[in-house]
């Protein structure tokens, strides 16, 4: 009898055991990875940008060139206006002296914002996010927004910064306190950077590529910020590019009130076209994640 009932409960007991242990295997992680709050998905984004070197070096790259920029900027208007006639010294726009870098620092946000989402394509990491994350629209706006999150503290950093160093090292041709069109511009300055950004991750999701995604728009902002957006023949065009749109809140694009300078649209018309861009950029995005396999 012990012999016959011990043989009966044998298979009982690993069953019994094991039952359970392939419930919890199988329902286990599954119902954690569904049931995640957006935030826990923001939270692990950040945690996994915080893992990558090129978080760093690319936001670090766009405070001090922008800063650096501005300080050579600064002081060369500083040594050259004592030594211009009154007239050009009444037209000089401090503002334009002090928001001047951002044209280059620009570069290194949209990079951050590229690598932000082209890291885990060129890694096949993308799999392994939309396994833990299997609803890819509540996987991508977690990304979005852990990658909005470093970059607006980096523009914000950056910006005010760029202010106080601007203000330093032009002395007396600094821009005064409460010059109209100050506070317009930081705000101008830091949404420029933030959304510059936003948008260079939404066209890395498009071309699920980082190195396609930076060879298109690398040279199309450098040379729109050299110079090239100033070209009469081709001003009616690329005033309208991402990287242009908030140069008149910025007073970058020159006085308004000269037809050789002057832009079609105001400053705020010029950050809603920046939006727009922005959001058209990231929906592409999500389009793509959701219709082609990882």
């Amino acid at each position: 009898m012990n012999g016959a009932t011990s043989g009966e409960r044998a298979p009982s007991g690993p069953v019994a055991r094991s039952g359970p242990a392939r419930t919890v295997a199988a329902t286990g992680p599954v119902s954690r990875t569904v049931g995640n709050p957006l935030r826990a998905v923001v939270a692990a984004e950040l945690t996994k940008l915080g893992t990558l070197r090129s978080t760093y070096w690319t936001l670090a790259a766009a405070f001090v060139v922008t800063v650096g920029l501005t300080a050579l900027i600064a002081l060369s208007f500083r040594t050259s206006l004592p030594h211009q006639p009154p007239q050009r010294q009444a037209d000089f726009d401090p503002l334009f002296a002090t928001f001047y870098g951002v044209t280059l620092g620009q570069l290194a946000m949209v990079v951050f914002g590229v690598l932000a989402v082209g890291v885990e394509y060129r890694s096949g990491s993308i799999r392994a996010s939309l396994l833990a994350v299997p609803h890819r629209g509540r996987w991508y706006v977690g990304k979005v927004l852990a990658a909005a999150v470093p970059s607006a503290v980096a523009a914000v950093a950056t910006v005010l910064t760029t202010l106080v160093v601007a203000q330093v090292v032009l002395g007396p041709y600094a821009v005064p306190t409460g010059a109209d069109g100050l506070s317009a511009a930081l705000v101008g300055a830091g949404l420029h950077l933030t959304l510059l950004t936003l948008f260079a991750l939404g066209v890395a999701a498009l071309l699920r590529s980082a190195v396609w995604s930076l060879s298109a728009l690398l040279p199309v902002f450098l040379l729109g910020s050299q110079g090239l957006g100033n070209v009469p023949g081709l001003r009616t065009v690329t005033q309208y590019l991402p990287d242009q749109t908030t140069w008149v809140i910025m007073h970058l694009a020159g006085p308004q009130d000269d037809p050789r300078w002057a832009r079609e649209y105001g400053p705020w018309t010029g950050v809603g076209i920046l939006v727009l861009w922005t959001v058209a950029a990231l929906v592409g995005g999500y389009l793509v994640l959701r219709r082609r396999d990882a």
